[in-house]
């Protein structure tokens, strides 16, 4: 299964609105992927709950990985969007 690790780079981590940009993101990739900080349990990337309960602050490392056709296509693109502010942009691009 590949994995991509990438630091988040948002001013308040994922938290409130860079995590539902990032849930949104994950939702029309149409991958399965989960998200984990560190050696931690990896909870489904989809889930806004699941994504809030990780408390990854900027500067974070967390772990990406996915299962499918087009999990390495889908892990980049998710890896660049947790490497941008996404408290610093508008979120319609995402």
């Amino acid at each position: 299964m590949p994995e991509r690790t990438v630091t988040v780079a948002s001013r308040s981590g994922l938290h409130a609105r860079p995590a539902k940009i990032f849930v949104q993101a994950v939702a029309r990739q149409g991958t399965p992927v989960r998200i984990r900080v560190g050696d931690g349990k990896p909870v489904p990337a989809n889930s806004m709950l699941a994504v809030l309960s990780l408390g990854a602050r900027h500067g974070v490392e967390v772990t990406l990985d996915a299962d499918g056709p087009q999990a390495e296509e889908t892990l980049a693109a998710l890896a660049d969007l947790l490497s941008r502010d996404l408290d610093a942009e508008d979120g319609t691009d995402a």
